[in-house]
């Protein structure tokens, strides 16, 4: 009896260990029947690695999730020539109403370029705003500036000059650009031309001027709306003036927001644009110190780029 016990339990331990033996084999078979059939991952290839830009410097701005998705040399300050426009934009936008009547006078045709502007018409603030943006009108950007001033301050009270008002515009262009962080520019006249050979008329990185142009998106989205079309006509009181964005590439860039040009011979070419890159997925590009043609395919290249690299993220 006690022979047979103990060979019944060593049958018991021989197929217990049989059994672990071939669940053990079953197992390491099932993982590497997994691992033959699974699909390996795809690496991951940098679309911005390859891209060579005349700029010297550019942003990629991702604004819902506020990072940067590709820069080069984006905290340099460089002068921004026309780029300006939209922070005297902004400041006007900020403080003046849209509805509000702009009568042009002769000393607001003072700063180099012709705009056609006729001394006398009476504009809405708004037209003028927005044709000022699409055409980079210097005199509109030194009208807009000196009458909105002037009617915060009351002109006609004697206490301050033209160039009393001009200097504190600018310097509430210098506090908002504060307010909103933009911490490499700084601004010394209201349309961006060059003060000197030497001497900008303004100055600021090309993160700032993403960042600018994602403040405004957000908080004064019919701003820059005017700068999406390569036409527009505006109706002043004298005449209807026709007006063609200084953006050549407008037409180039799908689910475009918004855009602005810059050049003079010191800044070189400058460019901001902003695009849809989905649903509600704005996606701004900077690109400062490039050529008059550079800019522009420098600009798309970036956009290319950057749908990419969103693509791989999905």
């Amino acid at each position: 009896m006690e022979m047979r016990t103990k060979y019944f339990v060593h049958v018991l331990f021989f197929l217990f260990v049989a059994s672990a033996i071939v669940f053990g084999l079953l197992i390491i078979g099932q993982k590497s029947l997994l691992n033959k059939n699974k699909t390996p991952a795809i690496a991951k290839i940098d679309p911005f690695q390859e891209i060579q830009l005349e700029a010297k410097s550019a942003v990629v701005w991702d604004v819902i999730n506020n990072r940067e998705l590709f820069t080069k040399e984006g905290d340099n300050s460089l002068p921004l020539a026309s780029l300006t426009k939209v922070m005297t934009a902004l400041v006007i936008s900020a403080k003046f109403p849209d509805s509000s009547n702009i009568q042009i006078l002769q000393e607001y045709l003072e700063p180099e370029g012709d705009s056609n502007l006729v001394v006398g018409d009476i504009w809405q603030a708004s037209d003028l705003r927005d044709f000022t943006l699409l055409t980079s009108s210097n005199d509109g950007a030194f009208a807009l500036a000196a009458v909105a001033e002037a009617k915060e301050n009351n002109l006609g009270n004697g206490l301050y000059t033209q160039e009393d008002l001009r200097n504190k515009f600018i310097e509430e262009m210098n506090d908002t650009a504060s307010e909103i962080g933009l911490s490499n520019s700084r601004f010394f006249n209201e349309h961006g031309l060059d003060r000197t050979v030497d001497r900008g008329g303004a100055y600021g990185s090309a993160k700032d001027m993403a960042m600018l142009f994602a403040y405004t998106l957000q908080n004064f989205p019919d701003m820059l709306e005017a700068t999406r079309y390569k036409k527009l006509e505006f109706k002043s009181a004298e005449k209807v003036y026709s007006a063609t964005n200084t953006n050549d590439f407008v037409d180039q860039i799908p689910n475009l927001i918004a855009s602005k040009t810059g050049y003079t011979d010191l800044a070189g070419g400058n460019l901001v644009i902003a695009y849809d890159a989905g649903l509600n997925r704005p996606i701004i590009i900077s690109v400062l110190g490039s050529s008059t043609e550079g800019r522009f395919t420098d600009a798309l290249k970036l956009s290319e780029a950057s749908l990419k690299y969103l693509q791989q993220e999905e």
